[in-house]
């Protein structure tokens, strides 16, 4: 079990986490994540572990990334809650390339990982048409 112990090694965890899932490293992402973690994604879609959120975004995009801004850390009962911020870029499932599309995450993160994880993000506003 991790030792979840400061809000640094709760933005640690949730960092590695984003690195792994823009890889698609599913197995390395499913490791900072708690057992039943609730993931939350923009339109109140709910996924259950990391390779299902690949699969989601699979056929929303053909490749995405995140330019993250800032980041906020702070104590909320038995958890650390870390927010990022910034612009998504990447390409739509049609070959047409995007950027400075926003995005904000939430994640709950207590002692055994990552427990939630909130998005929203305007890519609905954005997306362009099937082709």
């Amino acid at each position: 079990m991790r030792s979840i112990e400061s809000g640094e090694a709760a933005l640690t965890l949730v960092k590695d986490y984003l690195a792994a899932m823009q890889r698609r490293d599913c197995a390395a992402a499913s490791g900072c994540l708690t057992e039943g973690a609730v993931l939350t994604f923009p339109g109140g879609v709910r996924r259950e572990g990391a390779a299902a959120i690949a699969a989601g975004s699979a056929s929303r995009y053909r490749r995405i990334g995140k330019t993250i801004e800032a980041w906020e850390v702070s104590r909320q009962n038995d958890a650390w809650v870390v927010y990022c911020r910034g612009m998504l870029f990447g390409e739509w499932p049609n070959g047409t390339p995007f950027s400075d599309i926003r995005f904000i995450d939430r994640f709950e993160v207590d002692a055994r990982g990552i427990r939630r994880q909130d998005v929203w993000n305007d890519a609905g506003e954005h997306r362009a048409a099937p082709g």
